[in-house]
């Protein structure tokens, strides 16, 4: 049996009008939600042209072999940062005219590898035992529109391809289940003397590594209480009468980190000459989404403490990333300095009940923001649909 694919109808709508205007293809990602018994497709995303891909499309006979891998991966990446916890890049889409469709399906399992690898790279938490690890490769003729997905394990490199149903349903998300936190942070990063030039970017990550763990381990009270890891996030809670939820229900969650480990753990002090040490510090709101059939507190939780993780690490990547654009790779010797993080912002998506996440410095308009849902995400977006969730951190 293969996995079957539940497909928000707006994203048939979107691949379709995608496929009335393909030259001679068009790739893209699927973005969802994967659960034990059944997988959710809520958006497509295409992968934004490159000039110089559309001049290659206006000269010679069209070919698979131009696909620019590295471009696809980096997309990706940049939408992964777009993304709350709960929804992640579950596969790779390719529109294409029909004969370019006998080796699609070869560019189809490439990408999805590469893109997993990228992604893998970047994530400071492991995937659990349990977790689905298969990924879908979606092929569509643009001539007639005929649709073919398929599945790859992205943890078997020798992985083949399995069949899979791909089935539209309207209001896909419509009672998916939010849960949100705010998480104070304050973290203290030594720089070691041994250290070669202080590596910043390094020794930050090194401290998050550290500080994920922390949260791996913490105990999350859901609205109030502690659940048991096996029950139903809904148990207990009254339905209302006569409604179908067309509201997200945001459950409130508090996170509780352990100042020390169990007195069976034996611990050692180490003394270790610094120079110097990275503090971050400030409050970050989280938030994740689940589907509503019958989800466990566990995979709650599991994409909670996911999206704490991932928008500290992110944020820290924007800041490297743009301190290197404005100040240089070269700058080494940081004194004493206070960087500003960029804020998280939520912005909600047509047609569904899910928000989407991106990050803004200070000094950014509405219209930068707008300008890279438009890029990312394909999306035109309100300026007044904007909502900044944070005060700012150092």
């Amino acid at each position: 049996m293969g996995r079957t694919y539940f497909v928000e109808e707006g994203v048939g709508q979107y691949l379709t009008e995608l496929s009335t205007n393909v030259k001679p293809y068009v790739t893209g990602l699927l973005i969802g939600q994967c659960s034990l018994q059944r997988d959710y497709v809520i958006r497509a995303v295409r992968t934004p042209p490159k000039e110089q891909q559309q001049q290659e499309e206006d000269v010679g006979p069209p070919k698979l072999a131009s696909l620019d891998e590295e471009w696809i991966t980096t997309h990706a990446s940049q939408v992964s940062r777009m993304l709350p916890g709960g929804l992640l890049v579950l596969g790779v889409f390719m529109i294409a005219t029909p004969e370019l469709a006998k080796d699609g399906q070869n560019a189809l399992r490439k990408l999805i590898f590469s893109v997993e690898k990228s992604l893998t790279r970047r994530r400071l938490w492991k995937p659990a035992e349990e977790e689905v690890s298969d990924r879908a490769a979606l092929q569509i003729c643009s001539a007639t529109k005929k649709v073919v997905c398929r599945t790859y394990d992205v943890q078997d490199p020798k992985s083949s391809a399995k069949p899979a149903d791909w089935k539209y349903q309207s209001a896909l998300t419509a009672s998916w289940l939010a849960l949100g936190c705010t998480v104070n942070v304050n973290i203290h990063i030594p720089l070691l003397a041994t250290s070669p030039n202080h590596d910043l970017e390094k020794n930050t990550k090194n401290g998050l590594n550290r500080w994920s763990k922390q949260i791996e381990d913490s105990v999350f009270l859901i609205n109030g209480q502690v659940k048991d890891d096996d029950t139903e996030l809904l148990e207990g809670q009254k339905k209302l009468k006569g409604s179908t939820q067309s509201r997200t229900q945001i459950s409130d969650v508090k996170v509780l980190t352990q100042l020390c480990q169990g007195s069976s753990a034996r611990s050692t002090a180490t003394v270790q000459v610094c120079s110097g040490s990275i503090n971050l510090r400030g409050a970050v709101k989280c938030r994740a989404y689940i589907h509503n059939s019958k989800p466990k507190v566990k995979e709650a939780i599991q994409a909670l403490k996911r999206d704490i993780i991932n928008t500290l690490s992110d944020r820290c990547e924007i800041l490297f990333e743009d301190l290197i654009l404005n100040e240089g790779p070269q700058k080494k010797n940081f004194g004493r300095e206070c960087h500003v993080l960029p804020q998280r912002l939520f912005v909600p998506v047509a047609g569904s009940s899910v928000m989407l996440s991106d990050y803004k410095f200070g000094d950014e308009a509405a219209g930068e923001i707008q300008e890279r849902f438009v890029e990312m995400l394909d999306q035109s977006v309100q300026a007044e649909d904007i909502h900044i969730a944070e005060d700012i951190s150092t």
